[in-house]
């Protein structure tokens, strides 16, 4: 019988495998590195689905897919092909599988990698529907911050303007956390009507997300140690701030309520 809260162990398997790819990324290099990528995010979504069906219902489940991973590959091909809302960038040709619209396929899956665990724990420490989906928002962007700084790191897509972006990392324009935040809060409110309607199969406690919970802690804190010490490109220097403040809107009150509080009791 499955633990209750911590997902089937099929989902704890998969968030374990995307752990140990990661951890792999910083040690391959060309083509190897390419098929990590390509492996951490199809593991990550698998993860998240899996967690997301167990817990949830397989419907839930299922709009969550069509939500984020459908949504983000219509956003991906209208800005390859328009520049909005992202800023006018191309990917990479034959590095990341096959492709639509110039598109590779596994994006979209990235996009339900990314938003599944900040909704979860944006779910857990907002006071309100609107609180959390704020937050969510807020969540999606500081992953970004980190994904599209090492991704160009990498070679894997680029933007036409490099001039226009934060510091440290100007060659990634603000035009894309800005298309990040349109695109992160129509996937928001469609998931907000999914969550209403549908509703998650298990009652909500804390422990039943603890799967995507380790995979944001994961993320948040891992990432900005990769940028900063693993990878070697120095403006990864910068996406690890960056990353590691905006994530940490949601992962400082996420901490606060995990870690044992110490008492002043004598």
């Amino acid at each position: 019988m499955n633990r209750p809260g911590t997902g089937t162990p099929a989902a704890v398997a998969l968030a374990a495998a995307a752990i140990a790819a990661q951890i792999a990324y910083p040690l391959t290099d060309g083509r190897a590195r390419d098929l990590v990528t390509v492996l951490v995010v199809v593991l990550l979504a698998a993860a998240a689905l899996t967690h997301a069906a167990s817990t949830r219902g397989l419907r839930w489940a299922g709009l969550l897919l069509l939500a984020t991973a459908g949504i983000g590959l219509a956003s991906e091909i209208v800005g390859t092909a328009t520049g909005i809302p992202y800023g006018c960038y191309s990917y990479a040709s034959d590095r990341l599988g096959p492709t639509i619209a110039g598109v590779p396929l596994v994006v979209p899956f990235a996009w339900t990698a990314g938003f599944y665990p900040v909704w979860c724990v944006a779910s857990r420490i907002a006071r309100s529907r609107s609180a959390g989906a704020a937050l969510t928002v807020v969540g999606v962007v500081g992953w970004d911050l980190y994904l599209d700084a090492q991704m160009v790191a990498d070679g894997q897509w680029w933007w036409c303007v490099t001039d226009a972006g934060l510091p440290g990392i100007d060659h990634i324009p603000l035009t894309n956390y800005l298309g990040w935040v349109v695109v992160a809060t129509v996937m928001v409110l469609v998931m907000e009507a999914v969550d209403s309607n549908v509703g998650p199969r298990t009652s909500a406690t804390p422990a039943r997300d603890t799967v995507p919970v380790v995979l944001f802690l994961w993320t948040w804190l891992g990432s900005a140690l990769a940028h900063s010490v693993f990878l070697d490109p120095p403006e990864l220097l910068y996406s690890a701030v960056y990353g590691l403040a905006v994530m940490g809107v949601l992962g400082i009150p996420l901490l606060r309520q995990i870690l044992p509080r110490r008492t002043n009791e004598r």
